[in-house]
C-alpha cells in the first residue's frame, strides 16, 4: 500500500512540501472505497503525524519571516 510509512521515514526530515504530498497521497487513500477499516485507521495515524509535521514546518517558517522596518533594518518576528 503506497500510504504505508515507516517509523524511521516519519522521525526524518521531512520538508513541507513532502509533508504536503505525503499528505495529500494519505488523502486520496482514506477516499479510496477499496480500503480496509484496518488500513484506514493506519492511514489516518499517518495523516495526522504529516499535518504535525506541516504545522511545525510552517511554524518554523514564520518565525523565520523578516520585516524591514523603516530604518532599512531587518528583524525576526
Amino acid at each position: 500500500m503506497a500510504g504505508k510509512q515507516t517509523k524511521q521515514e516519519t522521525k526524518q526530515e521531512l520538508s513541507i512540501e513532502e509533508s504536503m504530498t505525503k499528505l495529500s497521497e494519505t488523502i486520496s487513500l482514506l477516499e479510496s472505497e477499496d480500503i480496509s477499516l484496518e488500513d484506514s485507521l493506519k492511514a489516518y495515524e499517518q495523516g495526522v503525524k504529516y499535518v504535525k509535521l506541516c504545522n511545525e514546518a510552517l511554524d518554523a517558517a514564520e518565525k523565520k519571516v523578516l520585516v524591514i522596518r523603516e530604518n532599512g533594518e531587518l528583524d525576526e518576528f
